[in-house]
């Protein structure tokens, strides 16, 4: 074979390897976004005591199937930070010492499935709704949308484990990682791992105001627990397993969810 016939030959084989590697890559690309984004949308609720690991989970549940985490309070705050009508409103009342009404916290929901990006496969919604009137609002605007709850999750755990889990919670302020002294300590105490700034207590961590706070959630949750499971939707999960086995059991009710509406 001729130096050039030989020198086309080869030129012709990186050619074909080449489309060969493009067309694996393609094809790469599709499996991972086939694995990141769900064959349906996901709408779920996540329920659960402070310190149940809601915090844990949901950033998780986003990440996987591809949804919002809509933190009730960290929507108010934000509403109010970049004063947006529904932030000025819930201000007033605030100021006022007055509690946000239901249709303002509703309507912060509707205006992230509406404009935010991230909510267009769906969301997980956590620390609403606390009673029925505002699960109600809420099934009242997901149904004029067109769109219904696909499961309410309840992170289950015994108030005293509760109790030891969040007397020991260490908090970085500047980005809310959180560790603990005893179950996941920092590698130097009291200080956060990333930026080496000085993690804190946050003051209600204490048993007195923990035993009251859990006595409020447990007589306002009940209710909306039954509103649930009268629905059909509820789901309880045993949230005293660690955060690792908790969270395969989430992917397993999501996961069994599609498979009945496929």
């Amino acid at each position: 074979m001729a130096p050039s016939d030989e020198l086309e030959y080869l030129k012709s084989l990186v050619a074909q390897l080449n489309d060969k590697i493009h067309a694996l890559e393609e094809k790469a690309k599709a499996v991972a976004s086939a694995s990141k984004t769900p064959a349906q949308q996901l709408r779920t609720i996540l329920i659960g005591p402070p310190g149940a690991g809601k915090g844990t989970q949901a950033p998780r549940i986003r990440d996987e199937f591809c949804v919002c985490h809509l933190a009730t309070g960290d929507l108010l705050r934000e509403q109010i930070t970049k004063q947006t009508e529904l932030g000025k409103m819930a201000k007033k009342i605030m100021d006022a010492g007055e509690l946000v009404s239901d249709e303002i916290m509703v309507n912060m929901i509707k205006d992230q499935l509406e404009n935010n990006k991230a909510c267009k496969n769906g969301f997980v919604l956590d620390g609403f709704p606390r009673t029925i009137p505002q699960a109600e609002k809420l099934d009242a605007m997901l149904g004029n949308r067109g769109e219904k709850l696909d499961s309410v999750v309840e992170l289950v755990i015994p108030d005293q484990l509760l109790i030891s889990r969040i007397t020991g919670r260490l908090i970085h302020p500047g980005s809310g990682r959180t560790y603990h002294k005893e179950f996941q300590p920092p590698r130097k105490p009291m200080t956060d791992d990333v930026t080496g700034e000085p993690l804190i207590q946050r003051s209600d961590d204490n048993v007195a105001t923990l035993t009251k706070r859990l006595t409020t959630y447990h007589k306002q949750t009940g209710p909306v627990v039954d509103y649930y499971k009268n629905k059909g939707l509820w789901v309880g999960l045993d949230a005293a397993q660690s955060p690792n086995v908790v969270w395969e059991n989430l992917r397993k009710v999501f996961q069994q969810g599609s498979a009945k509406s496929s």
